[in-house]
């Protein structure tokens, strides 16, 4: 196994004290992580390599959950992993005019993000970080497809002439976020531009910790629902903050939380801030929300942003349940895969079973004798006649030699008339049958819904504009091959040079005929065409090279023949297989994607059995810069539903703290009745 260069390497020896097992155990965690990366890539690379463009049942949920699974690797789970020491992603997320940029730059106690009346407003997304974590976000560590641009923390100049959305993250230092934490103002999840929302939702996928804000009366909207179900299936850690509520309207807070316990949330935190008034204590001050409105969730935030434990904590159960999500999508995708090369193969099967169909028919035409009838038989019969020439073929097997001289040199142009007839009547045939192995082969896709999407804007009902030139070519190159046959075997039999010289034309003719006219070869019998002319032919040819060579010329040029009508046919199916070919769903199966998701479940398990077990449980007070509010003003009566970690070694808690059993309190390491 090949660790990573970016895996941060583990921590170097301890000296023998006792340590020993410790240090083997980092080593051993550390060996894990760079296994579980290995197979991540390797789960990428074939998510990468995979297509779903065929309309198979399910196919539009399955490409967006490839979309998704490759979003999630490399927005959040790959940068992650690889920059595991980061600072803890908190991205503020919500509805439309919901307060995001307000809340955030209450937090901080000064604008960094710039809100407004206008709709959408965020539209760059804004990441608030401490100086001193500026290189974990400069890089492509994290969020790995937005380009950056740095920015001071005062927003107004910027604030009234917003650039158009972009995908560029605007990076904002600042002295009022503790290190280790850092908060993303993103786009509006419900915007009215479609770039807003796809950016917001991919923001939202790459964080460590969702603060989701809403409104006292957008609180049950579709769309954010959407996300936050979302975000319960892959276990990510979720906060809501229920913004702009106005005194009295407690419900709602209880609304909302029956809400995200009926969808999986039950331990997401939850944080009220009251309506701002225009005058009082709930007032705006200089576009800030005052102290007290923002105490919780500040308070909350420092505690979480201090303690690297809880950090760690709430890093690891979003990684886990994103590994998680992503091997069930994975799973799920390598039975899309399947249905993919399973709509593949069924599709290929019709167009190979219609133009086989269709050599068949070829076939049969050219064996039964039917194509010996019309013209070509006109021409035949004006070539061979049915009187002196029959008549002396009958007498004897030995003056047929003699008599080849004589009756081709008094008939040069009759021959080229016979093998024109046959070339005309050859080529209906076979444009006849490609027609018909179109027709059926566009009706099977069109019945089809992975093939009758392939359809549209391609003329596949018919056959090509050029096919009848190139089955006239066909034809032409088979004439040919029979008679170069005949002159093969001339040269090979004494006696027949001067016959040949006079009358290849003559023969390769009868030859044709002969093919035409019995699907078992030549066998002697009267083959009883048209008053027995072909047998004339068959005559001539086996007076002058031998039953057995008959048979043999009359076997390879029907070979050729089908072959010949074969190279057509695979011509025309070609036009229907390379509208898949371009798609690569041939290879499309599932059984590389299951096993690349079988080597990510097994090395996640391996890497979760060997991590370091925390030092203690209890939750570490913060001691360094506070959150604008936190640990100073807290309101009378706060939610259940959260835990507040210490935040100050001398803040008492007040005498009403109480919690809820849950995650969280897990994460702060708190328990229902701890002081």
């Amino acid at each position: 196994m090949t660790v990573p260069d970016d895996v941060p390497p583990p921590p170097p020896a301890a000296a023998d004290d006792g340590a020993g097992t410790s240090q083997a155990e980092a080593l051993t965690s550390h060996r894990e992580a760079a296994a579980l990366i290995d197979a991540l890539d390797a789960l990428r690379a074939r998510l990468h390599a995979l297509r779903l463009p065929l309309d198979t049942p399910n196919a539009h949920a399955a490409r967006a959950d490839l979309a998704a699974a490759v979003d999630q690797l490399d927005d959040y789970l790959l940068p992650r992993l690889r920059a595991e020491k980061a600072p803890l992603l908190v991205v503020v997320g919500g509805s439309t005019g919901a307060g995001k940029s307000t809340l955030v730059n209450s937090i901080l106690g000064e604008h960094v993000t710039a809100p407004g009346v206008l709709r959408p407003t965020t539209r760059a997304p804004v990441l608030v970080h401490h100086p001193l974590d500026a290189r974990w976000f400069t890089t492509d560590r994290v969020l790995p497809g937005l380009a950056r641009v740095t920015s001071g923390t005062d927003a107004s100049a910027w604030g009234a002439d917003r650039p158009a959305p972009t995908r560029t993250l605007r990076l904002v230092a600042s002295e009022g976020i503790p290190q280790g934490l850092a908060l993303l103002d993103a786009p509006d999840v419900d915007s009215v531009e479609t770039a807003n929302r796809e950016l917001a939702a991919e923001l939202l996928g790459a964080a460590d910790l969702w603060l989701f804000v809403t409104t006292a009366a957008r609180y049950a909207d579709a769309v954010p629902w959407e996300l936050l179900r979302s975000a319960a299936a892959r276990r990510a850690q979720v906060a809501l903050v229920l913004d702009r509520v106005d005194p009295g309207a407690e419900a709602v807070a209880d609304d909302l939380r029956r809400m995200t316990a009926e969808h999986g949330l039950g331990d997401a935190p939850i944080f009220v801030v009251p309506e701002a008034a225009e005058s009082g204590p709930t007032a705006l001050d200089e576009g800030l929300l005052p102290e007290a409105s923002v105490a919780e969730v500040s308070t909350w935030l420092s505690g979480l942003g201090g303690d690297p434990e809880a950090r760690r904590r709430v890093i690891t159960a979003t990684r886990d349940g994103v590994v998680d999500d992503l091997v069930r999508r994975a799973v799920q995708l390598a039975d899309a895969a399947d249905l993919q090369e399973s709509a593949d193969t069924r599709l290929r099967d019709a167009v190979e079973r219609h133009h086989a169909d269709a050599v068949r028919a070829v076939e049969a035409a050219t064996s039964d004798g039917a194509i010996l009838r019309g013209e070509v038989l006109a021409r035949w019969q004006d070539f061979v006649g049915t009187s002196e020439f029959f008549r002396a073929i009958e007498k004897g097997v030995g003056k047929v030699r003699d008599l080849v001289v004589g009756f081709f040199r008094g008939r040069p142009t009759q021959a080229p008339q016979v093998e024109q007839a046959i070339a005309s009547g050859l080529e209906s045939v076979i444009l006849d049958s490609a027609e018909a192995a179109a027709e059926r082969t566009y009706e099977s896709w069109r019945g089809d819904a992975a093939g009758t999407t392939l359809l549209d804007g391609l003329e596949l009902s018919r056959t090509s504009a050029s096919l009848r030139s190139e089955i006239a070519e066909q034809v032409r190159a088979w004439q040919g091959d029979v008679l170069t046959l005949v002159r093969e075997q001339g040269a090979s039999k004494r006696g027949t040079a001067r016959a040949l010289s006079l009358g290849v034309n003559a023969l390769g003719v009868s030859l044709m005929v002969i093919v035409f006219a019995s699907t078992a070869g030549l066998t002697g019998a009267e083959i009883g065409i048209a008053g027995g002319t072909a047998l004339v032919g068959q005559k001539l040819l086996e007076a002058v090279f031998g039953d057995d060579a008959v048979r043999r010329l009359a076997a390879q040029a029907k070979q050729r023949l089908t072959a010949r009508v074969q190279a057509v046919m695979t011509g025309q199916a070609a036009r229907y297989t390379a509208q898949l070919d371009a798609l690569g769903t041939a290879d499309a199966g599932g059984a590389g994607l299951r096993d690349a998701a079988r080597r990510v479940e097994g090395a996640s398990r391996d890497e979760r059995a060997t991590r370091p077990s925390a030092p203690d449980g209890t939750t570490r007070p913060w001691t360094g810069r506070l959150l604008r509010g936190a640990g100073t003003v807290r309101e009378p009566e706060r939610p259940a539903s959260f835990p507040v970690p210490a935040v100050r070694a001398d803040t008492p808690e007040p005498d009403d703290a109480t919690e809820r059993p849950g995650w969280w309190s897990r994460v702060f390491g708190r328990r229902n009745g701890d002081q």
